[in-house]
């Protein structure tokens, strides 16, 4: 009986082995599918956070272009109101020469009208003056002239058209002259 109990013991030993062996299996299973489960949510919210960061990016770009807009919806009219104001002056200039004050309070009152109008719907004068420094990102240079002075060199000489802004934007460059 000895033997045989040795025998029943060995087999029942190793029926525990297999068992034991096959519960670590299903565990180690278990936690591959939960570690599998884990990883998914991890990759689900990462996706999440980054379509999320995306969505709030394109709110904030799509607003700032709507702003853009309506900042810059009457450039189109004011670019071409910007000739008839240069008449004005223009006009201003060559009445107030025929000496007749009534006629140029009447021309004044209009362009200032016109002026005021302009302004506001966003339009600036784009200050340049005689005797600045030229700066080309402010100004266009239609031609270079002896400078007249040896303290214009590299400045500007003459403004020939005024320019314009919209907001931010130039929307018109002045045209100046530079002294070389």
């Amino acid at each position: 009986m000895s033997t045989e109990n040795t025998e029943i013991d060995k087999e029942m030993d190793e029926a525990t082995v297999e068992n034991t062996s096959s519960q670590e299996q299903a565990a180690t299973e278990e936690l591959s599918v939960e570690e599998q489960l884990t990883k998914d949510l991890a990759d689900e919210k990462d996706k999440h956070l980054r379509l999320f960061a995306e969505f709030e990016n394109y709110k904030r770009r799509t607003s700032k272009e709507r702003v853009e807009l309506f900042k810059t919806a009457n450039q189109e009219v004011l670019l071409a109101m910007l000739p008839v104001l240069d008449d004005f002056d223009r006009a201003l200039v060559e009445i107030a020469k025929s000496g007749d004050e009534t006629l140029t309070k009447g021309v004044e009152l209009i362009h200032e009208k016109l002026k005021s109008t302009l302004s506001s719907k966003g339009l600036e004068l784009v200050d340049v003056k005689v005797g600045d420094a030229f700066d080309a990102d402010f100004a266009e240079a239609i031609t270079q002239i002896p400078a007249p002075s040896p303290k214009l060199k590299g400045k500007i000489v003459d403004v020939l058209e005024k320019g314009y802004k919209l907001g931010e934007k130039i929307i018109r460059y002045p045209k100046v002259v530079i002294g070389q």
